[in-house]
């Protein structure tokens, strides 16, 4: 895709970020099209549900922060399809719980309706699971090395569990009733969002033969970075339509869920966004300085246009 089968730096082509992203969608969805079961047999109806909802649309940023990452570290992108298609089956299963009506009762998401309302809510809560279980199972049988499955296994199991994404959530629940402050709003959203996306960018920098040392570095940025996301999704659901977002557009404030625009204001959460992004920026370029294979500039250029992206997406 973007470097040659050895993975030689000195073999990448250019390419714009549109491009990347285009290409990352079509690899995973064709990579996630056979990991999936097929909606057939005696489970057609669970394997339907878990299709629906990993097949039905969604930007991939997680799993282009993962192949982005293995290029910044001198690997290929095509090594992170296993972290990459294991990361966007666990952040689709968030996304179904989260739809549930016992959460926060979603009927539209992606553009199309939410597994519940689709399949009902018991094949919602089990297609979750079954997407949860599945991704470290893609992870544990890809032919990566032993120590580097082991390694990026415990780091999805953290980022994904209660001192990650879940209980990021919990807290996000629990500030319904009980509205926090600003270091509360960050600790929901280091969590509930950033976790995942902080993981993101170690697990790709793993899988393209980086160091421990620059995943953590580059896990830094990612956590930073999923704060810009969270921020701006925030604004999203203040100023966007449904139609534009793909989901139920001003829940969060009807629903007295803590965000950074009840908290800050629009413009604060506006200069919030900035300067996470900038922090972001900075532990990018640290990333170069530390033991390790040379950072390869055109990965460190893909992670950065994708945080100006992040920054500024209007959807």
């Amino acid at each position: 895709m973007l470097l040659s089968d050895a993975g030689s730096p000195a073999a990448v082509r250019p390419v714009g970020l549109g491009d990347f992203l285009a290409d990352c969608a079509r690899e995973v969805d064709v990579f996630l099209d056979g990991v999936l079961p097929p909606a057939t047999g005696p489970t057609a109806t669970l394997a339907g549900a878990m299709r629906h909802a990993v097949l039905g649309g969604g930007k991939r940023i997680r799993p282009a922060l993962a192949m982005a990452s293995a290029i910044a570290v001198g690997g290929r992108s095509h090594d992170a399809l296993p972290v990459a298609g294991a990361l966007e089956m666990v952040h689709t299963y968030s996304l179904i719980h989260d739809d549930l009506p016992c959460m926060d009762d979603d009927d539209l998401r992606r553009g199309q309706p939410t597994v519940h309302v689709r399949f009902g809510e018991a094949i919602a809560v089990l297609a979750g699971d079954a997407l949860h279980t599945l991704a470290f199972d893609t992870i544990a049988g890809s032919d990566a090395p032993p120590e580097m499955r082991l390694e990026c296994v415990k780091r999805l199991a953290v980022a994904a569990g209660p001192d990650g994404m879940v209980g990021g959530q919990v807290l996000d629940l629990e500030a319904e009733t009980r509205t926090p402050d600003a270091r509360g709003l960050e600790a929901i959203h280091r969590g509930k969002t950033g976790a995942l996306i902080s993981a993101s960018v170690a697990l790709g920098a793993l899988a393209g033969g980086g160091t421990s040392w620059q995943a953590d570095t580059l896990g830094g940025f990612g956590q930073e970075l999923g704060l810009v996301f969270q921020i701006v999704d925030d604004l999203l659901d203040e100023e966007q339509t449904s139609a534009r977002l793909g989901k139920s557009a001003g829940k969060d404030r009807a629903a007295g869920k803590a965000t950074y625009p009840a908290i800050h204001g629009l413009e604060a959460a506006r200069a919030e966004a900035s300067r996470h992004a900038a922090m972001a920026r900075s532990l990018l370029e640290a990333a170069g300085a530390g033991p390790g294979p040379p950072v390869n500039s055109t990965g460190v250029h893909l992670l950065r246009l994708l945080t100006d992206r992040i920054l500024h997406r209007t959807a």
